[in-house]
């Protein structure tokens, strides 16, 4: 037994280092330059070793990276806030600063075309857990996932407009006071 599981965590392990790498050279140069070739050459591991964690290819190590991130933003998100803030902006600006400092990461989360489906029962456990900790913030009550969703949008179009250079920098806490008070 002890063989095997050494195998299966070896396995956990490679996967684990293709996605980091994959994440780290995203963030770095963009996801153009991420192909199976530069991650084996990169993480030293032929490039069928790849394709034996992912068959398909870039498109699941996309996928990997996007699920990753959910699990990150869920994570983030569901920290305590500084003293002094509430919950609710707490959570706004922790999911503000996630996407300013892990822009590819963020890219791959909900721009790209990703394996993982939204809103369905094969939904990974890692976006199920992110969006539950934007819906606390909404509060219980009638249409509360249609008002999370409708949180999680005007997040991601702040979240979006900003790293494109569409909303000036030094009005942001504005949007933030704004979306905060917005939610009641």
């Amino acid at each position: 037994m002890a063989r095997q599981d050494r195998k299966i965590r070896e396995r956990a392990e490679r996967e684990a280092r293709i996605i980091e790498c994959a994440a780290d050279i995203a963030e770095r140069e963009g996801w153009a330059a991420v192909t199976t070739r530069r991650l084996a050459d990169e993480i030293e591991y032929s490039p069928p070793v790849l394709y034996g964690h992912f068959p398909s290819g870039r498109a699941g190590i996309v996928d990997a990276v996007a699920v990753r991130g959910f699990a990150q933003m869920a994570q983030m998100l569901a920290a305590e806030p500084d003293a002094g803030l509430d919950r609710r902006r707490g959570v706004i600006e922790r999911y503000l600063e996630f996407a300013a400092t892990n822009p590819a990461t963020y890219t791959a989360m909900f721009s790209m075309p990703i394996l993982a489906e939204f809103a369905a029962t094969t939904t990974p456990p890692e976006l199920l857990d992110a969006f539950a900790t934007i819906a606390d913030v909404v509060g219980d009550g009638p249409s509360r996932d249609a008002r999370a969703e409708v949180l999680w949008s005007a997040l991601h179009g702040l979240a979006t407009l900003a790293r494109d250079g569409r909303l000036p920098s030094d009005t942001r806490d504005a949007r933030v006071d704004a979306l905060v008070s917005m939610l009641g």
